[in-house]
């Protein structure tokens, strides 16, 4: 049986805590927290510097048995310094945390691979992977660029994440999925979009960031990446709707998503 997190923005005006109870109480095995932010003013909420918020997310992990599946977003750019990421490693050893989301914004691709692999050096001492996300506007666009870069980093903790949404952007393909050893994969991203993809790259973050698409609503082909993905890996549900969520709250719009992830994975199944 598939085993369901609920991504971070999905229900991102929900701190740790609230989100955790939701998550337990729609229905989802484990959460997705954002630690850092996605850009300089996003949201995130800081646990490694917030001791009363870290004291209440871990009671409510405990008080629900929902598990962390990722921290998110370790973003890389230039001036990226490994070793200021202590508070963060040390605060998701104490949530029981299992995978890091890595994106790159370093277009010296040489100095981005030298500075992941000792990330995941480190990251793995705390027990944490280290996910690198393939997004269309950021320096590894695309699942080739980053299969290669991990085959070059070479090291245990070192991962490929897989979003259905940049994968279809991207253009990245099932075949080079599938040829991706089981090792590298360790939880993937499920959600949907339309068929026509964004015409800019403005548009493409837009809808990256907020407004995608429930599972199975969309034009992607998530049958064929479902099947394509190794069995038995968590699945993120990563939907963003702010404009949905002007009008529907975070429980009905968790819900609605995770029945749709579902119905994906059992049509799915039916088609192997």
């Amino acid at each position: 049986m598939a085993s369901f997190s609920l991504a971070a923005l999905t229900v991102l005006e929900l701190a740790p805590p609230e989100m955790i109870t939701l998550a337990a109480r729609c229905g989802y095995d484990q959460v997705g927290l954002r630690l850092l932010p996605a850009t300089p003013d996003g949201i995130a909420y800081r646990l490694m510097d917030d001791a009363p918020l870290l004291r209440e997310t871990l009671r409510r992990l405990e008080s629900t048995g929902v598990t962390v599946a990722d921290l998110e977003v370790v973003a890389f750019r230039p001036e990226t310094d490994v070793a200021s990421f202590t508070p963060f490693f040390e605060a998701g050893a104490r949530l029981g945390a299992r995978h890091i989301l890595v994106a790159a914004y370093d277009p010296d691709l040489a100095r981005f691979s030298d500075r992941y692999r000792q990330f995941c050096e480190v990251a793995a001492k705390y027990g944490l992977t280290s996910d690198l996300e393939f997004m269309p506007w950021t320096c590894v666009p695309d699942l080739k660029t980053a299969m290669r870069i991990v085959a070059e980093v070479d090291h245990p903790a070192a991962g490929i994440l897989v979003d259905a949404l940049h994968f279809d952007r991207s253009q990245s393909s099932l075949a080079d999925l599938r040829t991706i050893e089981v090792e590298r994969l360790h939880y993937w991203q499920l959600c949907d979009g339309p068929a026509e993809r964004p015409a800019t790259t403005e548009q493409l973050i837009h809808a990256a960031r907020e407004e995608r698409m429930f599972p199975g609503e969309g034009g992607i082909d998530l049958v064929g990446l479902t099947k394509a993905m190794p069995e038995g890996l968590t699945i993120s549900i990563e939907v963003p709707t702010v404009q949905l969520a002007k009008t529907v709250d975070a429980d009905t719009r968790a819900r609605r998503a995770l029945a749709a992830g579902r119905a994906v994975v059992e049509r799915a199944r039916a088609a192997a």
